[in-house]
């Protein structure tokens, strides 16, 4: 045998036991994560804790809201059970490294999909659950009625948000100057805007319309008209870790579908029996949409079972506080709310 040959065969050889190596590994979970969470039993997930609407105890100390029920979505896709979920607390200077440790498996907690924090903090950003912006709230006694009357204000606003850097753009301009007031406790700047320690409250609107819901004396608020940025709101995991990623990623696009076909919690079980392809799939009734994520193949029938499609969320966690779908609707009714196919 030649040495061409026999370093041909040599390489065959390698490459043969490389591809069996991949094969092995595609036939496990193949994540990381998924498994560290399966051996612990328990999602372990960062949400904020003190956020109406979107992550706060209930008078029974159960977390609700939209970032804490989408913890339970991955832990019913990944888990086939919902309520195992460890809820861990985060503010918004210690959440990414949090999420870059370990100590959470997935980051919930109103964090806004960027550039800068996908490609510097080792991150990838999941799914979109909120379209949202930056929005300011007043007092009504202050008689403002637009952020150009606002030169000069004092702001309340948590450091290092986005917030923070578009109230600096903003300001920048339109040649105004603010004082930041920066808390990082939620309740404590809350408390700050309240006793008049600043001109305005700024956050993301949706948390500034469940704040203002929440207050007993709500019409003594006013919410500005200005909407200063994008601000949208993700789920978000640790990247190289891609079947992880891929699992919290559909889980959300799974809410979606379903509230697309008709699909919902009260119905679920009935529609197992649809003739409809998209629904047989979406339920693991027909192909292994499941087993290509790593998981059960009724991981969607469970999210579906056990936490609801995404109108039914958006119901239970903002519906009590009035906030509207608006560019949160379904991309057929008008918003942005759009799932690829599940097939």
């Amino acid at each position: 045998m030649t040495r061409p040959t026999i370093l041909r065969s040599a390489l065959a050889g390698l490459l043969a036991v490389a591809g069996f190596a991949a094969v092995a590994h595609a036939q496990g979970s193949g994540s990381v994560t998924l498994d560290a969470v399966r051996a612990r039993g328990q999602l372990v997930c960062g949400v904020g804790g003190s956020i109406p609407g979107f992550s706060m105890p209930d008078s029974q100390g159960v977390m609700r809201g939209l970032d804490a029920d989408s913890c339970r979505v991955v832990a019913a896709a990944a888990l086939g059970d919902a309520s195992k979920v460890k809820f861990v607390p985060l503010t918004t200077q210690n959440r990414f490294t949090a999420l870059q440790s370990g100590e959470v498996d997935v980051l919930s907690r109103t964090t806004t999909w960027t550039l800068g924090r996908e490609a510097n903090l080792g991150g990838l950003f999941a799914g979109i659950i909120f379209y949202d912006g930056t929005g300011f709230l007043v007092k009504k006694s202050a008689g403002v009625k637009s952020l150009t009357e606002m030169d000069g204000a004092t702001i309340c606003v948590e450091p290092g948000t986005s917030t923070e850097l578009a109230i600096a753009d903003w300001y920048r301009v339109h040649n105004m100057k603010f004082t930041p007031i920066l808390i990082e406790a939620l309740p404590e700047l809350q408390t700050a805007f309240l006793s008049g320690r600043c001109d305005a409250f700024s956050s993301d609107s949706s948390q500034l319309a469940t704040f203002r819901a929440s207050q007993p004396n709500r019409d003594d608020f006013v919410l500005l008209p200005e909407i200063i940025s994008k601000e949208p709101l993700s789920t978000m995991v640790r990247k190289g870790d891609d079947k992880w990623f891929d699992l919290v990623r559909w889980g959300h696009f799974a809410q979606v579908s379903a509230e697309e076909d008709g699909v919902d919690s009260k119905n679920v079980d009935e529609m197992l029996n649809s003739q409809s392809p998209n629904v047989r799939r979406l339920l693991g009734v027909e192909g292994d949409m499941g087993k290509a994520l790593g998981v059960d193949n009724k991981w969607a029938y469970n999210i579906i079972k056990q936490v609801g499609n995404f109108a039914e969320m958006w119901d239970r966690d903002m519906g009590p506080l009035g906030v509207s779908r608006g560019i949160n609707a379904l991309w057929t009714k008008g918003g942005l709310q759009y799932a690829p196919p599940i097939r």
